[in-house]
């Protein structure tokens, strides 16, 4: 890729400010000398709004990595929610079954809401106001989970999907006759 395909590409994405950046991004042995003296000239203050772009995000004084983490795992039966800190500390955990909920109606959507709604309350109750959302799992409760924490009056930051996917892994049951 020649380096005014990287121009545009960055300047693109970063609405043209690294479009100073990319004039020394050229391959070739000769010129990297020419453009190692040209990083040297280049001055700090031409990087200073990317640096504050990316630090000024800050939710209640907390970067990103330090907010913390609702973990939900939907299965077909349950829902599992843990909401944790950013280095693991439990603050609160809850599932379907803790909830009152017994056999199939464990499984359902609303159980999952409630069972959110409850673990949001209590980590509201320890000063957590932030989350960021790890879902694993393919079951019902899913979406309900996280509409449960945001009504029970946490903000929700993002939301990773982390359920596992087999690659071809393991032989499946044999198929089920009816």
């Amino acid at each position: 890729m020649s380096a005014v395909a990287w121009q545009r590409l960055l300047g693109a994405t970063w609405g043209g400010r690294a479009a100073a950046l990319c004039r020394g991004l050229r391959t070739g042995p000769p010129r990297l000398q020419d453009s190692a003296e040209a990083a040297e000239k280049q001055s700090a203050t031409d990087l200073s709004p990317l640096i504050l772009q990316r630090n000024s995000m800050r939710w209640d004084g907390k970067i990103y990595e330090e907010i913390p983490i609702a973990h939900i795992k939907a299965t077909y039966n349950n829902t599992h929610i843990q909401v944790v800190s950013f280095d693991n500390r439990p603050f609160a955990r809850t599932s379907c079954g803790t909830e009152g909920f017994q056999n199939a109606k464990k499984g359902t959507a609303i159980a999952a809401q409630t069972a959110a709604m409850a673990a949001a309350v209590k980590a509201r109750g320890k000063g957590v106001l932030h989350v960021r959302v790890m879902v694993k799992g393919l079951g019902p409760g899913r979406k309900a989970a996280i509409k449960g924490l945001t009504m029970g009056g946490l903000e929700v930051i993002s939301i990773t999907d982390n359920t596992p996917v087999p690659h071809n892994g393991c032989r499946p049951r044999k198929a089920r006759r009816m």
